[in-house]
Formats: C-alpha cells, sequence, structure tokens
C-alpha cells in the first residue's frame, strides 16, 4: 500500500502543479489581456478579472467537494473540472475575435473558475485521503503549489509578450495534461482509506465558540492569502507601470517568482522548525516580518532592491504559512480536520478575493504607495492584536511544549 499510496501522491501533486500553473499563467499578463478582451486600461479591470474567478472558487469549492463525497469517488470529477477549466480558457481565447464585450469575458472567468476550482480542491482532498502522514501529503500540495505559481508567473509573463492570448492555450493545455494525468488515479487506493465522519463546515464553524483558538489560524489565513492576492494584481501591475519600473511582462513575471521560488522550496524545512521551537515564533515573527517587507517592497527606489525584498517576501511567507496550517492541526480533533482544513481553505480564498478588492481599489483611488502601506499595515496588526492569542493556544516549545490530553486542544 505504501508504494501505491506513493504514485498516487505523485500524480495528485502533478495535478495541483498543473492546475497552478494554468492559474499564474494568466498573471503577468492581466494588463494586456483585459485591454484585449475589451476592456479600459487600468488596474480596475484586473481587479473584475481576478475576483471572478476567485468569487467562483469561494461559491463552489464547498459544491465538489460535497458531490464527490455523494458519489464516493474523486478522480472523475477531477477530471470533468479540469476539462471544463480547460474549455473555459479556449473561450477567453476566442472572445477577442467575437468581440462580445469585457462582461462576457467575466462571465466566463466566473463559470471557469467554478469548474477549476473542482479540479483543484479535489486533487488536495485526494492527497489527505492517502496514508504516509498528513503532513507528507499536505507538504506535497504546498510545494506544488509554489513551485506551479513560480513556473506559471515565468512562462506567463514570456508568453504574454509573445501574445496577449497566448496564455490562454497555454493554460488550457496544461489543465487538459491535469484532467489526463487525473484519469490515472485509481479511486481504490484514495477513497477507501478516507475517514467516514458526519462532521462538516457547519460543525466546524460552530467549534469556532467551543474551541475559540480556531480564529487564529483562520484570521492568519485569511490575511496572508490576501497579501499574496495583493501582490498577484497590484505587483503586477506596479512592476510593469511605467511610473515606477517598467518592465516586460515576462520580468514581471519573473519578479513573481523572485517570491514564489523561496515560499515553496522553504515550506518543508520550516514547518519542521515549527515543529521544534512550537508555533509562536514562526506564525508572529513571520508575520511581523512580512508586514514590514511588504511595505518596502512598495517605497523601493529602485528595481533591484524591489527584487531583493520580494525573495525576503517568499522566505517570510514560507517562515509563517506551514505553521499556520499546523495549528488547525494542533487546534481540532482528527475527525474534524478534514472540514477544518476546508474552512481554512474559505478563509483563504476569501483573503485572495479581499487583497484584489482592497489592492485595486485603493491603488486606483491614492497609487501604489498608499495600497503597499495599506496591505503591510494590515498584515502587522493581525500579528501584533493577534500575538497574545497565539501565546495562548501555542505556549509550548515545540510538540514537547504542544502536549494535548483527552483529545482536547489547549484552549478548552
Amino acid at each position: 500500500m505504501t508504494a501505491d499510496d506513493h504514485g498516487e501522491r505523485r500524480r495528485l501533486g502533478a495535478v495541483v502543479l498543473a492546475v497552478l500553473i494554468s492559474q499564474v499563467l494568466l498573471y503577468p499578463g492581466v494588463p494586456a489581456l483585459v485591454v484585449a478582451l475589451g476592456a479600459p486600461g487600468g488596474i480596475d479591470a484586473g481587479m473584475w478579472f481576478l475576483v471572478a474567478e476567485f468569487g467562483a472558487f469561494v461559491a463552489f469549492a464547498v459544491v465538489w467537494g460535497a458531490a464527490s463525497d455523494a458519489l464516493g469517488r474523486r478522480s472523475p470529477l477531477i477530471v470533468a473540472g479540469a476539462l471544463g477549466g480547460a474549455a473555459s480558457y479556449l473561450v477567453l481565447a476566442v472572445l477577442p475575435e467575437v468581440g462580445v464585450g469585457f462582461r462576457a469575458a467575466l462571465a466566463v472567468r466566473v463559470v471557469g473558475g467554478a469548474l477549476t476550482i473542482g479540479a483543484f480542491s479535489l486533487a488536495i482532498t485526494s492527497l489527505m485521503d492517502l496514508g504516509g502522514g498528513n503532513g507528507r501529503n499536505m507538504g506535497t500540495a504546498g510545494v506544488a503549489i509554489g513551485l506551479g505559481a513560480a513556473v506559471g508567473s515565468v512562462v506567463g509573463g514570456a508568453l504574454a509578450d509573445a501574445n496577449a492570448v497566448y496564455p490562454l492555450y497555454a493554460g488550457a493545455a496544461v489543465l487538459a495534461g491535469a484532467a489526463g494525468l487525473a484519469g490515472t488515479v485509481d479511486d481504490r487506493f484514495v477513497a477507501p482509506d478516507a475517514p467516514t465522519t458526519d462532521v462538516g463546515l457547519r460543525d466546524v464553524i460552530g467549534r469556532t465558540r467551543t474551541t475559540p483558538g480556531l480564529f487564529v489560524p483562520l484570521a492568519f489565513g485569511f490575511v496572508d492569502r490576501l497579501t499574496a492576492g495583493f501582490f498577484a494584481l497590484v505587483g503586477v501591475y506596479y512592476f510593469q507601470d511605467p511610473e515606477t519600473f517598467g518592465l516586460s511582462a515576462a520580468a514581471a513575471g519573473g519578479t513573481l517568482a523572485l517570491f514564489f521560488v523561496p515560499f515553496a522550496l522553504l515550506q518543508a524545512p520550516f514547518g519542521s522548525l515549527s515543529d521544534r521551537i512550537g508555533r509562536l515564533r514562526p506564525v508572529v515573527v513571520g508575520s511581523v516580518a512580512y508586514g514590514v517587507v511588504t511595505i518596502g517592497v512598495g517605497v523601493a527606489p529602485t528595481y533591484p532592491i524591489a527584487a531583493g525584498l520580494m525573495v525576503l517576501v517568499g522566505v517570510c511567507g514560507a517562515l509563517m504559512a506551514p505553521a499556520t496550517m499546523a495549528l488547525v492541526t494542533d487546534l481540532v480533533e482528527p475527525e474534524a480536520r478534514g472540514a477544518a482544513m476546508g474552512l481554512f481553505n474559505v478563509f483563504g480564498s476569501l483573503g485572495f478575493l479581499t487583497g484584489f478588492l482592497i489592492g485595486g481599489s485603493v491603488t486606483e483611488l491614492f497609487g501604489y504607495t498608499a495600497a503597499f502601506l495599506a496591505v503591510g499595515a494590515l498584515e502587522l496588526l493581525i500579528a501584533v492584536a493577534l500575538f497574545p492569542a497565539v501565546r495562548a493556544i501555542a505556549p509550548g516549545d515545540g510538540l514537547r511544549g504542544h502536549t494535548r490530553t483527552g483529545g482536547q486542544s489547549p484552549s478548552e
């Protein structure tokens, strides 16, 4: 079973990698793509282009999970979601020739997001179903997400410089490949081992009252994803704006990769570090540093300084992200962890949406510097405000200091 799990883990990790590549392929070229789709120039159109997809992510992630539970299998739905997402990319690619306008493009983005989230969410859920340790399985997902974002940003930028719609065709091809790969996943190695439980998201939401500490990782997950969404939108425009650094789409994509690469590669060692020294310092110190460095990117006088700070943003993100997710596991009973992680991801998707909306709106009204200050200050505010709560639920040094008796969390 171990060998089979290893094979399924690699395939599912590759599916997650492919979905992230397809998604991030579009980001560096968003300024030109939205104009090609009929929108006026400016960050406002790019904001709504990204919001349309992530709004569908939030609305439909739980729907796909419930459907897979009812069906008793996940891989056919992963295939359907990936193929549907690929089709939506192809439709977007031909819209400039049809001339139906930007509102039609946003509608296609909503449909595509509703389909693509099925492939992404169920691939990660299938990884959770496997044996071999949840940390190992989620580590596979984390590395795939980070590397997918890095590859997508670099390749997408190069394609966008050649033609604004080329990233759409590439994204469709990658999602089709993900569908083919997901079709080789044998659900007999996944579904039979999945834990059977009646615990759902409503139950977990109720646990935030009986286990107040659960709100802490949810809040950090929200604001951390908010800043990631901010960089995905505002960062792209910021680095390409002729009045700031005037980079090409390819160079802007490479700059995003300066964040994504260390974020992906350092999650595993920093996650192990949080096991040894506890969650408190990685979460709080990482968040404070993340906020400070984010502000630094927005006020950097030269591109080399901004690029170096983007690397530090990735390092700080890698320090806090695995420790924050580990807090969910620390606080919630094993039979509720799947649903709790689902709730964590819902908060994360809402954070992405908020990052798009705040970043786009503040930039449109007050400029880039104000937007970076606002988002960085919000990260700092959350870290400082929740410091007592983090110290209360993670008081010990590493796993030896974070013991649980009788299946209860430290806050009980």
